[in-house]
């Protein structure tokens, strides 16, 4: 659960935050700990009744419905905008798994840069918006380090993250840039990838885990409202997955 117990210094108090991607999940709980920590938020998706429902949920000062991948639709919400933000988080998109053999070309350069081309483009389009102390949040993850046969890919795709992370933080300082490395998360998309085997998994990690319980989405909302007001964080990778990668 998010505590709005920081010290003043680390508070959020009238800045702004863009959550892309924050009509459901790990966005929507980050934008909720935004808001308890003093901040306006502003919500992204690509559903307009989803995204609608949850800016009444936390508050939103503004959404915007659009597809994050497509880059003409995020430089054009980013030139809308009226005023200075502060931080900006990127929650969109999702994994792709499955054997190698059975991808084509361009379903193997979607998944290795698929990423990276939305990061970049959201840090080219926010950049004259974001104020200097200002900073951007993306998201990686944890069990796509290990190579296995059913993550395919995804493994290579987790292995630019963290060094891309790192170039961006040196050429966009100020402006900080850090990374969110994620296990599994209960959330809805963790739901649909894994329909009936949800129970299970979620059984399974409780039992494995070194923390004995499923990491949620408000502990990384959590985490990523403490990268965006802890000003001596960037360039950095951030795990979060109560020790799955170790266990699992």
């Amino acid at each position: 659960m998010c505590s709005a117990t920081f010290r003043p210094e680390l508070d959020l108090a009238g800045q702004t935050v863009v959550l892309i991607g924050g009509s459901a999940g790990i966005g929507l709980e980050t934008a909720r700990c935004a808001r308890a920590h003093g901040a306006n938020v502003i919500l992204t998706g690509r559903n307009p009744d989803r995204l609608a429902e949850a800016a009444r949920d936390v508050g939103a000062q503004h959404t915007a419905a659009f597809d994050a991948t497509n880059d003409d639709a995020l430089e054009g919400f980013f030139e809308t905008l009226s005023t200075p933000v502060d931080h900006v988080m990127v929650t969109a998109g999702g994994p792709r798994y499955g054997p190698l053999l059975e991808m084509d070309s361009d379903q193997v350069r979607e998944v290795l840069s698929g990423h990276v081309t939305l990061y970049l483009a959201v840090a080219r389009h926010s950049l004259g918006k974001l104020t200097p102390h200002g900073s951007l949040t993306f998201m990686g993850g944890t069990g796509g380090r290990r190579v296995t046969k059913d993550l395919g890919i995804v493994s290579a795709a987790t292995a630019a993250l963290p060094p891309f992370t790192a170039a961006l933080a040196l050429e966009l300082a100020p402006v900080r840039v850090n990374l969110i490395g994620a296990g599994f998360v209960d959330t809805p998309l963790s739901a649909a990838l894994l329909g009936d085997r949800l129970e299970e998994r979620r059984a399974e990690l409780r039992a494995k885990l070194p923390i004995g319980r499923v990491v949620g989405p408000a502990d990384v909302a959590a985490l990523a409202v403490h990268l965006m007001t802890n000003t001596a964080l960037t360039g950095a990778t951030y795990d979060i997955d109560g020790g799955q990668q170790f266990v699992d």
